[in-house]
């Protein structure tokens, strides 16, 4: 029995139907069932200063890695849990109980991805994650040569980030591993947007067979490195730049590759077009299907809440460490944060996301 009430027990593996169906429902300040996502920080460390993240320029949190006790108390915690992403704002390569989280994770029918950076993906802990049995493997690349590369993400890891990529895809075909499914991801800046067709070459290269656009998230105010308004793609296409958008496409066409222009972090598919009714943020679910849990155990609204806004105490919602998910998913914080997205005033990080996210 979990603190939902529920007998904790092995699942069926994850059915989008049913997970679309449960995010789909009624909303109100009280949530009716319990998350079916949940978002994991296995760490806050990161091995590269990319200039789109806010943990380049700040310390969020102390350092850590997720315990395997908040770990595993979480995930038992979660009845109807159908999908957990293992990232948050640093590299979840870094960790050394990462097979061992997915392998938990899978034992129980939930599907499991992650981003990386690729820096540390070798054919040792690829093996792991394999046997694991990962579903997604989403590799930020951010650029397509080595130069854009380093002044994006602060370190010269491109060419060894290609090789890596490449040499895991070739262990894949070799041996016929299907999963995890492995794609290349590049941030949508005005920077690098005359990149998008050459970013498909590369992949297609190293054996990787989907491509997606990233949606930039920025603050309004105090702007960071790269994360800035003026670099953002959303309703602000050129002709220009829709044309490399459209070489881009033709381009991933001939090769085999799927091209994605959608700019969701983590939900490839959605217009590059805002909804246009003046409230966006009206649209977001993911307070009543998700809970994003940092390193230290801090449960924060969405993975998109530390772009969208300053400092984790502007939207902390409680302490896996110190309360159950039970206490936290409809505490007085989590209830008084839906009310407030339901209304025509959002939470700021809400109100910042939505107005620049698609939802």
């Amino acid at each position: 029995m979990n603190v939902f009430g529920e007998v904790q027990g092995t699942r069926a593996p994850f059915d989008p139907r049913r997970y679309h169906e449960t995010v789909t429902g009624e909303r109100s300040e009280i949530a009716q069932r319990p998350p079916v996502c949940a978002y994991l920080e296995v760490t806050n460390r990161c091995n590269l200063l990319c200039t789109t993240c806010p943990r380049t320029y700040e310390e969020l949190e102390p350092p850590a890695d997720m315990s395997w006790d908040l770990f595993t108390s979480i995930v038992d915690q979660l009845p109807d849990l159908a999908r957990v992403v293992l990232h948050g704002v640093g590299e979840p390569m870094l960790v050394p109980n990462l097979p061992r989280m997915v392998k938990y994770l899978k034992e129980r029918g939930v599907y499991v991805l992650f981003n990386t950076n690729g820096t540390v993906l070798s054919e040792r802990n690829g093996r792991a994650l394999i046997d694991a049995g990962l579903d997604e493997l989403r590799v930020s690349l951010d650029a397509s040569n080595r130069e854009s590369f380093k002044a994006i993400r602060g370190r010269d890891y491109f060419g060894r980030i290609v090789r890596n990529v490449r040499a895991f895809r070739e262990l894949q075909e070799r041996e016929g591993h299907a999963r995890p499914q492995v794609s290349v991801w590049l941030t949508g800046l005005k920077e690098t947007v005359e990149q998008l067709p050459a970013f498909v070459k590369v992949a297609a290269e190293i054996g990787v067979k989907e491509v997606y656009l990233q949606r930039l998230v920025f603050f309004t105010e105090s702007a960071i490195g790269m994360a800035r308004p003026d670099q953002a793609l959303f309703e602000r296409l050129t002709q220009e730049e829709a044309t490399y958008l459209k070489e881009a496409e033709d381009l991933a066409r001939s090769l085999g590759v799927t091209f994605s222009a959608s700019g969701a972090a983590s939900e490839p598919g959605l217009s590059l077009k805002g909804s246009g009714d003046g409230s966006p943020w009206s649209l977001c679910r993911r307070p009543w299907s998700l809970m994003y849990f940092t390193a230290n155990g801090r449960a924060l609204p969405c993975c998109i809440a530390p772009f969208s806004q300053h400092g984790y105490e502007n939207y902390t919602l409680g302490h896996a460490g110190q309360q159950s998910l039970h206490d936290i998913w409809n505490g007085s914080a989590y209830r008084e944060f839906r009310a407030a997205l339901l209304s025509d005033k959002p939470p700021k990080c809400c109100a910042n996301c939505g107005l620049r996210w698609s939802l």
